[in-house]
């Protein structure tokens, strides 16, 4: 059975091959598709097919899909353009003959008040009126989100957010590529719609608190209102627009929106989600 994985050296799809790998598929039955051949050359040497394709190239990806059986759509990191790039992958997968689709979405895709779930949520329609079995894999924040400026807020001594009291049910990012591994590798999970997230569901004090025990110093949590949030964003280079889908996704943590009790992680993985101090030792 050949499994074919989208954005395959991005930070997640390079960690559902490496899954696959460790959960017995042959790298010869695993296909990365990717943008820059050059940066799969280490998983080219372990044998794993690379084949070049650009998310808004449908020919490349067509040909890219050809004999393939399951594809991992790894969801794009274009805000803004991940809609047509979606379907252009879904497209292709059909013209292919793809017989199964794993799609990584985010929580309550169909009816949270985060904006940056409209693509998901739009792809997820593409994705039912194409045809093409599919499963839809929720995925909660990851931890790792929070530790782009792990030294700085070691130093500052505050983790700065707009989620208030909100809890957070994020898992390692490793733990959403094994989930995708066992979907691709199992059966029974066409039309599955799986909300994931991790067992430690924290406030953004009590993550707080994690990072003090990790760091051997205090680090407390600093509630910042929306739009200052966004102001900060912008102030360490981020574009406006996108500036405003992360503060408002990190202000729809107070209303509940990144928190989930499903267990569909856990059950999938067959284990707890990895602990938020592993993932801080790793960073």
């Amino acid at each position: 059975m050949s499994i074919a994985v989208t954005g395959a050296t991005g930070n997640l799809g390079q960690l559902v091959v490496e899954a696959l790998i460790t959960r017995g598929t042959p790298a010869s039955d695993i296909v990365a598709v990717v943008r820059n051949p050059e940066k799969a050359a280490d998983l080219a040497a372990r044998g794993v097919v690379v084949r070049k394709a650009d998310y808004t190239d449908a020919t490349a990806l067509e040909a890219a899909f050809a004999g393939v059986d399951k594809v991992v759509l790894i969801s794009g990191s274009e805000v803004g353009q991940r809609l047509a790039q979606h379907t252009n992958i879904i497209n292709a997968a059909k013209a292919a003959g793809v017989g199964f689709i794993a799609y990584t979405s985010i929580l309550d895709a169909q009816d949270t008040p985060m904006k940056l779930a409209a693509e998901h949520k739009a792809t997820e329609d593409v994705l039912a009126a194409s045809g093409i079995p599919f499963a839809l894999l929720r995925n909660g924040w990851y931890w790792e989100n929070f530790l782009n400026d792990l030294a700085g807020v070691i130093e500052r001594g505050a983790v700065a957010g707009a989620g208030a009291d909100g809890k957070i049910a994020a898992a390692a990012r490793a733990d959403y590529a094994d989930a995708a591994a066992v979907v691709v590798t199992t059966d029974g999970h066409e039309g599955a719609v799986y909300e994931l997230g991790g067992d430690e569901r924290l406030t953004y004090a009590q993550f707080a608190e994690k990072v003090s025990e990790f760091a051997g110093k205090p680090v407390v949590y600093q509630f910042v209102p929306e739009e200052a949030y966004k102001g900060i964003l912008e102030s360490v280079g981020l574009p406006a627009p996108v500036a405003e889908i992360l503060a408002d996704s990190d202000a729809a943590i107070a209303k509940g929106a990144l928190d989930t009790e499903s267990g569909d992680l856990q059950k999938l993985i067959g284990r707890a989600s990895t602990p938020v101090a592993e993932v801080l030792k790793k960073a």
